[in-house]
């Protein structure tokens, strides 16, 4: 797949994810634990595929890219037991602060995501540069 094609996938998972992030303001419990429970089962199959990917490709991927892949792990990690510790407490006080605290948590995770399509955009941007510099260069040295 063309990293131009991966861009249009990216754009049409996050307008996804944004209508079902709007669907769950109106949702019961129980039916928006389930979504919590696909998204979480979603996002770790997503992961998953980006370590195997990473691993596949560790020879060819910058060493930026690897130690980006392994903190992400990490990352995930600590966020999901912190979120299963929160979860277990049932004080209001602190309950409605898991709340605030779960607000804030998603919304630097969607600054997260912008950020990382900006970098995604770069990447794809250069790679075509790249290429082009390539091709420019394979020609001129046939025309020698």
């Amino acid at each position: 797949m063309a990293v131009s094609d991966q861009l249009t996938k990216l754009a049409a998972r996050a307008k996804e994810a944004e209508d079902r992030a709007a669907a769950a303001q109106g949702k019961a419990r129980a039916d928006l634990e389930r979504d919590v429970e696909d998204a979480r089962t979603s996002a770790q199959a997503q992961a998953d595929k980006l370590r195997a990917t990473a691993d596949a490709k560790k020879s060819t991927l910058s060493v930026w890219w690897h130690d980006v892949q392994r903190s992400w792990d990490e990352h995930i990690e600590k966020m999901r037991s912190d979120i299963e510790e929160r979860r277990a407490e049932h004080d209001v006080d602190r309950a409605d602060l898991r709340a605030d605290n779960a607000e804030d948590d998603a919304a630097f995770a969607v600054d997260y995501a912008l950020a990382a399509i900006e970098e995604a955009e770069y990447a794809v941007l250069d790679a075509s540069l790249a290429r082009i510099e390539a091709d420019e260069l394979a020609a001129a040295s046939t025309n020698r």
